[in-house]
């Protein structure tokens, strides 16, 4: 019988605003897998970890964690076509930076609108310049470059999502060789500062591409791919994901209500749906977004569970300081004298 997992990134309201959201979200079918639970726990970040704590839980899960920090680099280069060899490879986005008033932001990677052909030229131009430092630079997708470095496997780097409008004070790579990043940062800044592609965005009033942001490393050769044992191996489905994590996924669904109703065997999917309203503080949007995730997920799941076509449904929620899982299965959903409620996101 089959079984779904949920990771839903910011789908866990935040504790100042949490019984506001709580109470505008209408929400049944999540009441009731969240209230008529077998088991439950919630879990702090690990502030030793540079990553946010839904990031840590897929690396995990997926076995891509070696020394307890989240290494995609690998993965993710053979979801893409290329090959990570025995070097010490990270993903690299390009970002843009802004200076606020006493620091500097990073902007959301995923909200650039870099196209294709902006962000080759880009590369292009960037690549002599990674050479001569005596590395290597690869081209994924417009979002998403890898770099190979491996003087720098000790670099201490965070994830794009962990920084993401934060002080970059506190979540510049650090370690021996930062440096040296810092060196080669300022090179590629000075480059792409005069370059026709920034011009022509900041023309159009986009934010010009200013930096890259190394992270997510590991060694080819040693990383694991993800289920790396076919005992583990479960369907791995990305909505609204990162484009990394999107071609690493098996499936994308356009239709969630259609993906929830016909699940077969083993799934886990990641949706990140209401990740950019929590981010932009945007509460109105977060709660509609959540309105449609019980339309398109949380209700047709509760229904396969009650039917019998689902054994078992873990939801794994989420914001930047914690992680909550609920596990639920029909017996527990048969616990009638439970009340479905909200009142476990508070």
């Amino acid at each position: 019988m089959s079984q779904i997992t949920l990771v839903l990134p910011f789908a866990l309201p935040v504790p100042e605003f949490a019984p506001d959201l709580v109470r505008a979200l209408q929400a049944p079918g999540l009441a009731a897998l969240l209230s008529r639970s077998a088991r439950q726990r919630r879990l702090p970040a690990d502030e030793t970890v540079r990553a946010l704590p839904h990031e840590q839980w897929l690396a995990r899960t997926l076995g891509l964690d070696p020394g307890g920090r989240p290494a995609f680099a690998a993965a993710a280069m053979r979801a893409y076509g290329l090959d990570p060899a025995n070097g010490t490879w990270f993903i690299v986005n390009p970002v843009h930076i802004e200076i606020a008033r006493t620091h500097l932001m990073m902007g959301d990677p995923q909200g650039l609108g870099l196209s294709g052909e902006d962000s080759r030229a880009l590369f292009d131009a960037a690549r002599p310049y990674v050479e001569e430092a005596g590395h290597a630079l690869l081209y994924g997708d417009a979002q998403t470059w890898f770099l190979r470095a491996d003087d720098w496997r000790e670099l201490d780097t965070a994830t794009p999502g962990a920084a993401l409008g934060m002080d970059l004070t506190d979540w510049m790579p650090a370690g021996e060789r930062a440096a040296a990043f810092r060196r080669l940062q300022n090179e590629i800044q000075i480059l792409w500062h005069t370059h026709p592609v920034n011009a022509a965005r900041e023309a159009r009033r986009q934010p010009p591409v200013n930096a890259f942001w190394p992270w997510g490393a590991g060694a080819g050769a040693a990383s694991a791919t993800p289920f790396a044992t076919p005992a583990a191996r479960v369907r791995l489905a990305a909505v609204d994901t990162p484009a990394w994590l999107t071609r690493l996924a098996d499936a994308s669904p356009a239709d969630l209500a259609q993906f929830a109703a016909t699940i077969e065997g083993d799934t886990l999917l990641v949706c990140g749906s209401v990740a950019p309203y929590a981010l932009a503080a945007d509460w109105g949007g977060w709660v509609a977004a959540m309105g449609q995730l019980e339309a398109g997920l949380f209700a047709p799941i509760l229904e396969s569970l009650k039917a019998g076509r689902l054994r078992e449904v873990r939801l794994v929620l989420s914001h930047r300081d914690a992680l909550a899982e609920f596990t639920t299965n029909a017996m527990a959903q048969r616990k009638f004298w439970r009340r479905p409620t909200l009142d476990s996101l508070l």
